[in-house]
């Protein structure tokens, strides 16, 4: 399994507006994406402009057909002006 664990900090003015995205980006993960088995989408209980994705992917190939999918290609384009800085992990799962 892949995990990529994303650190979003958001400009303070697009912070609503990038909940609802990043949200909408998560339920079309979850239902169109064979390959994606979790999506959680997290918020600093401290810092409202900082989001926290976890989400969890059967292979890499998954991982990809994500990263190329509509709705996300859709959402990076119409969020990008709005983050201040992303950080992405990328794990592999160990039983």
């Amino acid at each position: 399994m892949q995990v990529l664990v994303v650190e979003f900090r958001i400009k303070s003015e697009h912070i609503d507006a990038f909940a609802a995205a990043i949200a909408h980006n998560a339920k079309a993960s979850l239902e169109t994406e064979p390959g994606c088995k979790q999506f959680d989408v997290c918020r600093s209980s401290d810092e409202p402009q900082l989001f926290y994705l976890y989400e969890l992917y059967v292979d890499e190939a998954a991982v990809q057909a994500h990263l190329n999918s509509p709705h996300f290609l859709a959402m990076n384009a119409a969020t990008a002006t709005w983050v201040e800085s992303k950080l992405v992990r990328r794990l592999i799962m160990q039983a």
